[in-house]
């Protein structure tokens, strides 16, 4: 009797893996709706609010943004299509160690804004001096930073907001800006988290570019002669030297 129980929960196991199906998960049309990955699940319900990590540079093919990760939470489900929001972004700690080193000062922040369609977010920026700093200039370098992304905030949707945080322009103008109070080394927008965004995306401003590949030069066509395709591969050749 135990060993036919035994059979019958087996079946029971493989006849559930059989139920589930494959489904390609996708970022936000601001990240050009690139393909995050493929995970499976047996109703479609049950992808809701499950997670998906890359980094920029898998998106943006720059090997310079490798350390910044992007998580993208399921929020629709559509036949085989698994739909995403951008959830938040932060560095990896190996990153920010680097940057941090002794005789230096890190100043950080914590602080919650809102955009200007409503979207409230966590950021958490940092700043990291050139030598130590006095208790006063710490102060002076986090208000500086807290006054530059509230600003951008209240003057940007959320896909404009992050473009600024993903590109590194925010933290572009705060170095700027608070390097007059103290030598900075570096400033970085270490980590955001959305708490709250608008239920229907309206903003289509793309967040990143992606750089498309260049198609690949056609083959001769049947009836076309050795010397042209010849030259086809020479100019390929050359624009790959340039």
């Amino acid at each position: 009797m135990a060993l036919a129980r035994a059979r019958q929960a087996a079946r029971r196991v493989k006849d559930r893996w059989k139920s589930k199906q494959w489904y390609k998960v996708t970022a936000p049309a601001a990240f050009n709706s690139h393909l995050l990955g493929e995970t499976f699940a047996d109703e479609p319900e049950k992808l809701l609010g499950r997670r998906a990590e890359v980094t920029l540079q898998d998106l943006t093919g720059d090997m310079r943004q490798m350390h910044v990760k992007l998580t993208f939470k399921v929020n629709e489900v559509h036949d085989n299509q698994a739909k995403t929001v951008f959830d938040g972004h932060n560095m990896t700690s190996d990153y920010v160690r680097r940057l941090t080193r002794r005789g230096h000062t890190k100043v950080p922040a914590v602080f919650d804004v809102k955009t200007k369609d409503g979207s409230r977010l966590r950021v958490k920026p940092f700043a990291v001096t050139d030598r130590r700093a006095q208790t006063s200039a710490t102060q002076d370098v986090r208000r500086i930073m807290v006054e530059h992304v509230e600003k951008a905030a209240k003057e940007n949707t959320l896909n404009g907001f992050l473009k600024l945080v993903l590109m590194g322009d925010l933290s572009n103008a705060i170095y700027k800006d608070a390097r007059k109070i103290h030598p900075l080394r570096r400033v970085e927008i270490a980590k955001t988290e959305v708490l709250a965004a608008p239920a229907v995306e309206m903003d289509e401003t793309p967040i990143i570019q992606i750089e498309e590949e260049e198609p690949e030069e056609a083959t001769a066509l049947e009836g076309d002669s050795e010397d042209e395709e010849s030259e086809a591969v020479e100019l390929s050749g050359d624009s790959e030297e340039e």
